[in-house]
């Protein structure tokens, strides 16, 4: 795909009451069919106009992201799914009711005015409405619904900062919206509502214990997409959300997982070699004789503060220029389910599982 490069434009927003005239000037680009990319409360989105062919195929383009990788399409409010959707389930917009503004993408059948370069010509549409002011306000202003992946190259760690956004894509996207931090850090909770019950085709910012609550039944798990077709989801290929060292994922009890990745980063480190260990804070003592990137990205006890910290710490061990990332593994209660899903990805699979060996403290 060829990428026309532009100018860049970056405007700093207040995340909580936007200045409306870089809002108005975003709002302006995108109905041009122009590319925006803005904050939202999981990461930042690269935004163009969702009934626009043409715009859309630039985000494609920014990204070099394939055409059989789905967009999620982003609302202003709920009366914005009369805008791309077919018809309504009752429990979409039960859902919706319960979890709008959030982390929370319901996929359904699509309205014809949606352009098949949205959906990886799928029938179905992912939608959702974000819960930060700067994506609705731009949303609003720019009268459309919003097609956005995350701002970010294709397959590449996603952008929790503006920074991100400008390393990765300055010079071939419009305009950088900079909101600060997002606060959610993982990426939304893709829900199929095409199935009974409900199957949760990429875990995200809503857990899976939190949607079964509201169900009154366990959503179903959907195994790894394949590119041989359209992926029903975004992010759900085997190699996602990867930085440029190699990752190395351990699983299993927590002294087990330290002692295999303190014996792999001791025989990792060679002269002109950088490792790279993403852990707890706990966990630092126990890794702090290493001659390794040490990076925690929160505590083992706080699992909204490592998937806030999680993307960023991935960046931070990529701008340290570490060959080698082994990470350890948060669990799959709450939001761990998603980012033991993000470090899967990232790893392309290279994961360690220790659940079966001895905890050697014991």
């Amino acid at each position: 795909m060829t990428v026309a490069m532009r100018e860049t434009r970056v405007f700093q927003v207040d995340p909580q009451h936007p200045d409306p005239a870089p809002i108005r000037y975003a709002a302006t680009v995108l109905q041009a069919g122009g590319l925006v990319a803005f904050p939202t409360e999981t990461v930042y989105g690269l935004g163009a106009n969702a009934l626009d062919a043409r715009a859309v195929a630039g985000i494609f383009a920014a990204k070099e992201r394939p055409f059989y990788d789905p967009l999620i399409v982003h609302l202003a409010d709920v009366t914005g799914l009369a805008q791309v959707t077919q018809s309504l389930p009752p429990l979409a917009l039960e859902l919706a009711a319960h979890f709008w503004p959030g982390p929370l993408t319901l996929v359904l059948p699509k309205a014809p005015q949606v352009p098949t370069e949205v959906t990886a010509g799928s029938a179905t549409v992912a939608v959702r409405v974000p819960a930060h002011p700067v994506a609705l306000a731009l949303i609003a202003a720019a009268q459309t619904p919003i097609a956005a992946p995350s701002a970010n190259r294709f397959g590449r760690i996603s952008p929790t900062h503006a920074q991100h956004v400008f390393t990765d894509l300055a010079g071939r996207i419009d305009v950088i919206l900079d909101g600060g931090p997002t606060r959610v850090g993982v990426e939304s909770t893709v829900l199929s509502l095409l199935t009974s019950p409900p199957t949760i085709l990429r875990p995200g910012g809503i857990s899976r214990e939190a949607l079964a609550q509201f169900l009154g039944v366990a959503p179903l798990l959907a195994a790894s997409a394949s590119v041989s077709t359209a992926l029903p989801s975004p992010g759900t290929t085997l190699q996602h959300y990867a930085p440029r060292a190699r990752v190395f994922l351990y699983c299993g009890p927590r002294p087990v997982m330290l002692a295999a990745m303190h014996a792999e980063a001791v025989r990792l480190t060679a002269p002109g070699v950088r490792v790279g260990l993403l852990t707890a804070i706990e966990d630092v003592p126990a890794l702090a004789d290493l001659s390794a990137v040490i990076q925690p990205v929160g505590s083992e006890d706080a699992l909204d503060e490592v998937a806030r910290h999680l993307f960023a710490g991935l960046h931070a061990l990529d701008q340290a220029g570490v060959a080698v990332i082994l990470a350890r593994d948060f669990g799959t209660a709450g939001l761990g389910l998603a980012i033991r899903d993000r470090l899967t990805r990232a790893a392309a699979g290279r994961v360690i599982d220790l659940e079966m060996q001895k905890d050697p403290e014991e």
